[in-house]
């Protein structure tokens, strides 16, 4: 039996035989109801001297320049601005030693290339520190994951003659902390290709750091995503809802460009997929678009002409080159066309030109208009009619919310749902429900964002788990997991909502997900099978 937690900060984790069932459905239920719980859950670059990671110190409060996360994933209405940050400090400055997460990247010879405070030049005795740890241990014929001091955790990532290192008192787990490593060298390769480790072959003391010069807004974008977008934990992509014929209207002038010899047609609207198509037996990675789309984004050149340049993607082929053509078609909606020519850009041109015709005729641009400003699912309007339902849209889109005699209406949705996101495991995508009260501020939201990536790592966690189904009471929220063969399910609750309610509105919410799916899924993508 699954009782409710009677404590703050208590975690219950279950399995299906211990009073959870998946019926052959996949409805999640509980033995008999459950009474609520009592208690709360609850620029320029220069040297100086090195650092000890353990004489990172700590702020009280918020990060010190950790920027105004994300207002809303989904709107990506930011107040933030990308780029290099406080390039006057280095290792010596107290404010440096206060921020409460740092990135480095640098060489195997020590030479620092990306740091995302301060000036790198400036840092080079500290990366000659983190270089002499990862030396030393490898000396002894080990490899150094992190390594803890006091309330930080310095998390390294060696990739071959590149070594990246993230110095963090966030309490991320360290899973998350090294997929984020993972996605800023993916980066890097996307800029440059894997072949720059040829570059450190014949001369171990080859610096990079030229090579990436004007990239620190890309970097300081991705860094940023790290606190807002759950597609750096997921690996998954998520699209923009859209009428089904709407989507097919854009998927089809997509498949006739692709089939004239290009290798992937992607239509986006800020980091949300519209419509995607790729050659025969080409597959594009989740991961390859968050850095495309990612690099698009924070790079002004794309927004003010048509654009041709190469770039790599890092899970379809990390040694090469692709060229991408990109065209903003409105201020947020852009087409990216890849190619391995390098001498395709008219064809190309022509190309978008055939696209751009249709999108406007079919009024594919004006309904991504419409959709951008409508936004996404809202937990308010879960229906609750428990009857099965097919192909019918949200209450936003038309239409009437249902409501049951039961149903507990707070603040959010019904039960107390406050957030969702649920991952579709065959589609590799997600969809995620807007922010709305009470998590409306970015701090709010960042915490809320935190807390999926500790119970996405919890799930995961090979030691320990897999776990199919996971429940949590703290002080902030009651959090529910839900993983079967077909999709993954992560929903927040009021922190003293009734257990059996909660569970009941995540079979709501699946049911719900399924009945509109068409709308904000791209059903004809290919699986991805990485």
């Amino acid at each position: 039996m699954i009782s409710a937690a009677s404590g703050a900060g208590e975690e219950v984790r279950e399995h299906s035989s211990a009073g959870v069932a998946f019926r052959d459905n996949s409805e999640l239920e509980v033995d008999q109801p459950l009474s609520p719980s009592s208690s709360g859950y609850a620029g320029g670059r220069g040297s100086s001297t090195a650092t000890s990671a353990s004489e990172i110190e700590e702020v009280d409060g918020n990060e010190i320049d950790d920027t105004v996360a994300q207002q809303d994933a989904s709107s990506d209405s930011v107040s933030w601005v990308p780029g290099k940050r406080h390039v006057d400090e280095d290792d010596a400055s107290i404010s440096w030693r206060k921020r409460k997460k740092h990135f480095f990247v640098l060489s195997h010879s020590g030479k620092p290339i990306y740091s995302r405070y301060g000036d790198e030049y400036k840092l080079a005795g500290f990366s000659a520190t983190l270089q002499a740890i990862i030396s030393f241990v490898e000396n002894g014929g080990d490899r150094v994951k992190f390594v803890r001091a006091g309330k930080h955790q310095v998390v390294f990532l060696v990739k071959g003659p590149i070594y990246l290192v993230c110095i963090s008192c966030t309490e991320e787990p360290y899973e998350v902390l090294k997929g984020q490593l993972d996605l800023i060298y993916g980066q890097i390769i996307l800029i440059l290709t894997k072949s720059v480790n040829r570059c450190f072959d014949k001369n171990p003391k080859f610096d990079m750091t030229p090579l990436l010069g004007g990239t620190d807004a890309v970097f300081s974008s991705l860094i940023h995503s790290f606190g807002w977008n759950p597609a750096t934990f997921l690996h998954a992509y998520t699209c923009l809802p859209l009428a089904y014929p709407t989507r097919q209207a854009a998927g089809a002038i997509l498949q006739d460009v692709a089939e004239s010899g290009v290798l992937f047609a992607i239509l986006m609207c800020k980091h949300k997929v519209i419509s995607l198509v790729g050659a025969q037996k080409a597959s594009l990675h989740p991961d390859d678009m968050l850095l495309l789309s990612n690099f698009i984004l924070s790079s002004e050149s794309f927004r003010t002409s048509e654009s041709f340049s190469p770039i790599c993607l890092p899970r379809y082929n990390p040694m090469a080159f692709l060229y991408a053509y990109v065209h903003y078609l409105d201020v947020d909606t852009y087409l990216v066309l890849l190619t391995t020519s390098s001498d395709a850009f008219y064809h190309l041109k022509d190309c978008r030109v055939r696209v751009e015709i249709v999108l406007l005729k079919s009024n594919v641009l004006s309904e991504v208009q419409r959709s951008t400003l409508d936004g996404g699912l809202r937990v308010e309007d879960l229906p609750l009619d428990p009857s099965p339902r097919s192909g019918s849209l949200s209450s936003h889109l038309g239409q009437d919310r249902l409501l049951t005699e039961e149903a507990y209406i707070g603040i959010g949705g019904p039960a107390g749902l406050w957030h969702f996101i649920y991952r579709s495991i065959f589609l590799d995508q997600y969809v995620s429900s807007e922010f709305s009260s009470p998590i409306n501020s970015s701090s709010q939201q960042k915490r809320l964002y935190r807390a999926y990536q500790k119970l996405y790592a919890s799930m995961h966690d090979q030691g320990a788990g897999p776990h199919k189904t996971q429940f949590r009471r703290d002080e902030n929220y009651v959090l529910l997991c839900w993983i079967t063969q077909d999709f993954e399910f992560y929903a927040a609750f009021d922190p003293l909502a009734d257990k059996a309610s909660a569970i009941n509105t995540c079979n709501q919410v699946c049911q719900w997900v399924r009945d509109v799916e068409n709308e904000i899924f791209l059903m004809g993508a290919s699986p991805f099978s990485w």
